[in-house]
């Protein structure tokens, strides 16, 4: 059985849109056909080489989808046949197998235990998670990526409240995710930092109280007007350096919390000053939003289905697999919020 799948055959080239043959099913394994796609920021900074040079080319890239499981390798469990899931880097319950090998004409393809840019893809049964029956298939796919790893930072990481303030710096797919979640947990003021006006625009429409634009103003003192004596929390989400230094700096002494989520390109550091640190400031690192699919993915629908959640906003412009690199291209400067491969075009 074949799939057409796009590949990074080189990095720092496009990706190739190629058919594949699809291995056979070993243990632990579920063969999903693929719907949806989402692309995130980590796809653009390996197919850019922003990561340093990709060591398992061809590659099969993807992380973040929904489908319907089509087969099931021996002693699966978690899903049948037929059902709808949702496909996520994230480790849920299940078999975790860490590899696969599509031939390309001969050539071997890697993949890892999730891929998600191809119409057939096979995944690890731990990368799986029955799809939320309120939600559908397009808007499910955020759950594989965007939603547990911004909404988790709120709801897992910092355990906001009602009342508490909140910052998030970087309002694309992650950041917004954020943003929706501190809305439902009735944070008091909700604040979207970003330099690109459109995102600051969703931002606003997803319930954030204030947008900083912060290459037209300097957050920090933008901050201190809004709310006196730091915030509770700061999510940081652009993967920039600066944004990074200036979340930590925003929270509250004794107790404010800032978060780091986004990735950064190889070879940059982090410095903080311990000035910071000794003032009783927090900050963390996290693995996804601390989310646990299996047990969170239900919450995440909730949030996302919601009337505050302006859902076709983020995921407006649907894409075919052969415009993955257009997708790419879109996403990276700032164009749309979430890129979704419809692969159905």
């Amino acid at each position: 059985m074949k799939t057409t799948a796009a590949l990074l055959v080189e990095t720092g080239k496009p990706l190739e849109v190629v058919e594949l043959e699809i291995p056979r099913l070993q243990e632990g394994q579920v063969l999903v056909k693929v719907h949806y796609s989402g692309c995130c920021h980590t796809q653009v900074l390996e197919v850019r080489g922003y990561r340093g040079i990709d060591q398992w080319c061809p590659h099969c890239l993807g992380h973040e989808g929904s489908g319907e499981v089509v087969d099931c390798g021996p002693n699966i469990t978690k899903v049948s046949v037929g059902e709808f899931v949702v496909l996520g880097w994230i480790k849920g319950v299940g078999a975790d197998v860490t590899r696969s090998i599509y031939d390309w004409s001969g050539t071997r393809v890697n993949a890892g235990a999730i891929t998600t840019f191809s119409k057939f893809a096979v995944v690890s049964e731990n990368r799986v998670t029955r799809c939320p029956e309120n939600i559908n298939l397009r808007d499910a796919t955020l759950l594989g990526c965007a939603a547990p790893t911004g909404m988790g930072a709120v709801t897992n990481v910092c355990n906001a409240q009602t009342g508490q303030t909140l910052a998030v710096f970087g309002v694309g797919g992650i950041g917004l995710c954020a943003i929706a979640a501190a809305v439902a947990q009735n944070c008091e003021a909700i604040i979207g930092i970003d330099v690109n006006e459109s995102k600051l625009s969703l931002a606003k429409r997803m319930g954030a109280t204030h947008c900083i634009n912060a290459r037209k103003t300097d957050p920090i003192l933008e901050i201190s007007d809004i709310v006196s004596g730091g915030l509770d929390f700061a999510i940081e989400a652009s993967g920039q350096i600066v944004p990074m230094k200036q979340a930590l700096e925003v929270v509250r002494p004794q107790g404010g919390v800032a978060v780091i989520i986004g990735n950064t390109r190889a070879g940059e550091m982090l410095e903080i000053d311990p000035k910071q640190l000794n003032l009783g400031k927090r900050i963390f690192g996290t693995w996804g939003g601390d989310t646990q699919p299996d047990r969170d993915y239900d919450k995440y629908s909730e949030i996302l289905v919601s009337d505050n959640f302006d859902i076709d906003a983020l995921v407006s412009k649907p894409y075919s697999l052969n415009q993955i690199n257009q997708a790419l291209d879109d996403l990276e400067v700032g164009n749309v919020g979430r890129p979704i491969i419809d692969m159905a075009l």
